[in-house]
Formats: C-alpha cells, sequence, structure tokens
C-alpha cells in the first residue's frame, strides 16, 4: 500500500487548515497514495481556550470532519484525521482529542479519544495542562482496513508502552500515532519512544506530526517538534520528515510485520508474574 504522511503547520484557522490539508491530499493521492495520514489537532492548534471555544465544533457538524471525509470518498483512498479538536456535550465543557479512520467512500469506520492526556512542565517557560481543556477517553481502538488492522493512538499515548502491546496482542499490525510534540521532549525522546513502540511489537509504527511555529493567537506562539516518522516493524527508521512541512511517501508492507514477529516472538512470550 502505497502511504503517505502529512506534515503541517496547522494555523487556529479550521477553514484554513482544511483547504491546506486537502490540498495535500490530492497531491499525496495523484502520486499514488492509497492512505494517507494526518497529524494531530489537524483542525486547530490554539494556545487559547476563547479561541478553540470560537472556532471548534460538535462532530456532527464539524467542517474539517465533514470535508476531509468528503474529499477521501472523491480521491478513492483511506485517511486517518490524525485528530480533530471537537466539542462534547459533557458537562464541564471540555473537548475530546479525536482520531478518525476514513474508508475510500467517506464513512467513518473507527473513532479514537486520546487517552492519556499530556498535563507536563516540560521546561521553566513551557507548560501544558492538556486535562484542563480536553477529556480523556477511556477505550483503545482497532481499525479494520483493506490493509492490515490498525491501532489508534495519538501523541502522549506513546508513553505508555502497555496501550501499544494490548493493541498489539488484540491483533494490530500498524499503529498510528498523529501528535503535535513539545520540541523540548520532542528532540529527547520522540524517536526513541516510537522504535521502542515498533521493536516491542513487531508493528508498524506511523506517525505524522505538526511542525514548526504556528500563527500566534492572542499573541502566543506555539511550537511543534515536526519529525514525522515512520518505523518499520525490525525497529529501523524508513522515514523522518526533518522539520519543513510536505508530503512524505513509502510503501506498507504487510509482510514485514510477520518476518519481524517470527524472528523475535515476544508477544506470544508474555507471562504472568506476582510482585514486586
Amino acid at each position: 500500500m502505497q502511504t503517505a504522511l502529512l506534515q503541517i503547520t496547522s494555523s487556529d484557522d479550521p477553514v484554513q487548515n482544511l483547504d491546506m490539508v486537502r490540498v495535500m491530499m490530492a497531491e499525496a493521492a495523484e502520486q499514488g497514495a492509497g492512505f494517507i495520514l494526518t497529524p494531530e489537532v489537524t483542525n486547530c492548534v490554539s494556545t487559547s481556550t476563547t479561541r478553540q471555544r470560537e472556532v471548534l465544533q460538535h462532530e456532527e457538524v464539524d467542517i474539517t470532519l465533514a470535508g476531509l471525509s468528503k474529499q477521501a470518498a472523491d480521491l478513492g483512498v483511506w485517511l486517518l484525521i490524525g485528530s480533530l479538536g471537537i466539542k462534547t456535550h459533557d458537562a464541564d465543557g471540555r473537548f475530546a482529542n479525536r482520531s478518525f479512520m476514513i474508508n475510500p467512500k467517506g464513512q467513518i469506520v473507527a473513532r479514537y479519544d486520546k487517552i492519556h492526556m499530556f498535563d507536563v512542565q516540560v521546561s521553566e517557560t513551557e507548560t501544558f495542562r492538556e486535562s484542563k481543556n480536553y477529556r480523556p477517553g477511556e477505550i483503545a481502538v482497532i481499525a479494520d482496513t483493506d490493509f492490515g488492522k490498525v491501532g489508534m493512538t495519538i501523541c502522549y499515548d506513546i508513553r505508555f508502552p502497555h496501550l501499544y502491546a494490548a493493541l498489539a496482542q488484540a491483533g494490530a499490525q500498524i499503529l498510528t500515532v498523529p501528535a503535535a510534540f513539545s520540541p523540548v521532549t520532542g528532540a529527547a525522546h520522540w524517536e526513541s519512544l516510537l522504535r521502542a513502540r515498533a521493536i516491542e511489537t513487531g508493528c508498524w509504527v506511523l506517525a505524522p506530526a505538526q511542525t514548526g511555529a504556528h500563527p500566534k493567537t492572542r499573541g502566543k506562539t506555539r511550537y511543534t517538534h515536526g519529525h514525522s516518522i515512520v518505523v518499520a516493524p525490525w525497529g529501523e527508521v524508513v522515514i523522518d520528515a526533518g522539520i519543513d512541512p510536505g508530503i512524505h511517501f513509502f510503501e506498507l508492507h504487510d509482510s514485514s510485520v510477520s518476518e519481524a514477529r517470527r524472528r523475535v516472538p515476544s508477544l506470544t512470550h508474555v507471562r504472568p508474574f506476582t510482585g514486586p
């Protein structure tokens, strides 16, 4: 399966971001991609809760979801919308950070709400409290596609190996990790974490990422790490997209999964234990 990762720099304007991604999808499909992936928060990167409340929408009326689903149907491609910020009907008013798998008919075949919230202080000047505005999901999800079973995760999930082990043991052959990773933690940990998850599970790991300096919201600029990465099941990095926005292609081979798991069948060697 010819596959394309879109590395983008989303603004806080969903209409602008939708136009940008649709153009990139058309180019990727023209060059043969049958599966296209976008990063986390494709529709809006903003440091302002006020701005998010102004522009985010409920799933049933979300313009990005509708527009990209139609584009997938028009192009006849599979599409992972890495995630969208989505309004919910929760009493506390928090959003969902939700990933969507769209089939070539433009239909949603799976949706996943990010389980692990990025509540960290990564430096003296950079603090994140994702759970303030986003409520965590509770359900792990595998999407059935024409090219394999896809375990859907998002960004900070990558630090929780038990989630990936559970997905792989439940049949996932491909793991998606769309992200808007911090430059500080990205430089230190991004590649190592992705390679570890691939090696532990014998899965492909596909990680489309936001990159660069995002347009200011209320006078504050958000920066993301970039370096969209594809890791093969044996742990080798197939793509590192660097820091520039763009489209990055690779060939997804299901035989690589069976070969890696044949050589090191660790998923079948898990044993119960007691302690410590």
